[in-house]
């Protein structure tokens, strides 16, 4: 399928609102203090884009009071969101929100649409154990092996969660998920278990959320743990597989447009700090090694617009080829982050190792995001399979 990579005119103008609301109102500093402080994340910022503009809700359907886009703007969204190392909910919020819209869960689809964090009950850090792009993608090898319309405590039980049946029928989660990211603010959590996939309410009885430390302090963990937690079924056996691999899949691919925007803001930023930093009586980015070492950032950083860009592009439309898309994406897109972010902080000097700098932030983030949703080591081995170049 050919897919056309180019931004439209109604993307770079969702592109150029966001990165001045960004400006605005998620600026640097005010990103430190929130990082800082005891709140899980901007709840100020979460508002204006989910309540106010509606942003969290691009691919909701219209008639669910979303605005009927597709991956490819939401994609949009979080590479600007990436540029600001913004401290929101985003991204958990839009992955839940591609399980629902694949399920059709219209009241839920109603709750986020209406400014309500979602995330799905999974640890942030998967790695090539649980990978997320094959036909096991870690609780999908429960959900795909359970047959069709079986009891939701009926199949193969995920590690950590178990699934049984309260006295009027109706299902208790029991069991722990670690480092589970976007989860603090969450409304609803979206939890794979038993062969199916459930949904819980935040404040429902028996279910606990206790923060853990994370390296990026924009986006915490928290690890979950219900005792008997009452969950309401949405979808058993073949359909809550596909639905939870569509959203892995989708959000692979929205992770490498985060990523790819912070990349973009530390190699600009270093390229500016190198116009105006002097040593020798001259420019520091005259200096032809940092010109080689810049270049080299900017051939990959081009190479990764073309593989984010294609991967959201793959998705928004149901490409054949998404699941490879958005592999090949995460192979090459989480390195280069940290690459980029890496040399911001080395090519700033002394500065950039302080906390007064912002580039501790995006390097804390590149790093924390590159085991995300599989390593990249994970997607090149998935890559190896999905184009037939490894036997399965």
């Amino acid at each position: 399928m050919n897919l056309d990579l180019r931004y439209t005119e109604e993307q770079e103008a969702l592109r150029d609102s966001v990165r001045a609301m960004l400006t605005d109102h998620a600026p640097w500093a005010r990103v430190l203090k929130v990082a800082e402080s005891p709140e899980p994340d901007d709840a100020d910022l979460w508002r204006l884009l989910s309540v106010e503009t509606g942003l969290a809700a691009l691919a909701v359907p219209e008639h669910l009071g979303g605005a009927g886009a597709t991956v490819a703007e939401t994609a949009v969204v979080l590479e600007e969101l990436g540029r600001a190392v913004a401290p929101v909910p985003y991204l958990g919020t839009t992955v839940a929100a591609q399980l629902l819209v694949h399920l059709g869960e219209s009241d839920l689809l109603r709750e986020l649409a209406g400014g309500e964090p979602m995330a799905l009950a999974l640890p942030f850090d998967v790695g090539p154990a649980a990978p997320v792009l094959s036909a096991d993608a870690g609780a999908r090898s429960a959900v795909s092996r359970s047959r069709a319309g079986s009891s939701p405590v009926a199949g193969p039980r995920p590690p950590g969660v178990e699934v049984s049946t309260a006295a009027d029928g109706s299902p208790l989660l029991n069991g722990t998920v670690s480092s589970v990211a976007d989860a603090l603010r969450a409304r609803v959590l979206l939890v794979p278990a038993g062969g199916a996939l459930f949904a819980i309410d935040a404040d429902a009885a028996g279910l606990r959320r206790t923060p853990v430390v994370s390296l990026d302090e924009t986006r915490p963990l928290c690890d979950l743990a219900m005792w008997n937690a009452p969950g309401r079924l949405l979808a058993a056996g073949d359909r809550a597989a596909a639905a939870f691999d569509a959203a892995l899949v989708a959000g692979a691919a929205l992770l490498a447009s985060e990523q790819l925007g912070l990349a973009q803001w530390c190699l600009d930023t270093t390229v500016e700090h190198l116009k105006t930093r002097y040593q020798f009586g001259r420019p520091v980015g005259s200096f032809q090694a940092l010109k080689h070492r810049l270049a080299d950032l900017w051939v990959e950083l081009v190479q990764a617009r073309a593989v984010a860009r294609h991967a959201a592009a793959a998705v928004a439309v149901g490409d054949p080829d998404a699941r490879l898309a958005a592999a090949l994406a995460q192979a090459h897109c989480g390195p280069v982050a940290v690459r980029a972010a890496e040399e911001c902080v080395q090519m700033h000097g002394g500065i950039g190792f302080t906390w007064e700098h912002p580039a501790h932030l995006y390097l804390k983030r590149a790093k924390s995001a590159a085991v995300a949703y599989g390593t990249a080591a994970h997607h090149r081995a998935a890559l190896a399979t999905l184009a037939d170049l490894a036997p399965a």
